[in-house]
């Protein structure tokens, strides 16, 4: 029998809720905006992101910038892309960690079966 997960309305237990919630739940939290065609074509809003995806960034110095999904970091509730970097002092560039919900979804990887099923439910 399942039990029922209780819902505060103290900012302080959402907060530590979201922080201390399962890597499982915690991929829905990772859930970025679908461009107007594929909103069409699911008939969805959102979906998580996932590696492999193609985003654009809609926020931030990177506006515009389009490319794919390299990792998503669950712990941290970020992505990287390809394309969007930042310069170290020792003139090396490392990858700029992104929010998805500053990010629009313009093309799913659907390799995956299983997400596949997912987006038609």
């Amino acid at each position: 029998m399942k039990k029922a997960v209780e819902k505060s309305k103290q900012p302080r237990k959402q907060r530590k809720a979201r922080y201390t919630a399962a890597l499982h739940i915690r991929h829905k939290y990772l859930s970025a905006p679908l461009s107007e065609e594929l909103r069409d074509k699911f008939g969805r809003r959102s979906f998580p992101v996932r590696k492999g995806d193609t985003v654009r960034v809609m926020r931030g110095d990177d506006v515009g910038k389009e490319g794919k999904v390299r990792s998503v970091d669950l712990k941290k509730g970020q992505l990287m892309m390809e394309g969007v970097v930042v310069a170290r002092s020792d003139l090396s560039e490392v990858p700029r960690p992104i929010q998805p919900s500053n990010v629009l979804i313009t093309k799913l990887d659907l390799k995956d079966k299983l997400r596949e099923v997912a987006l038609k439910r």
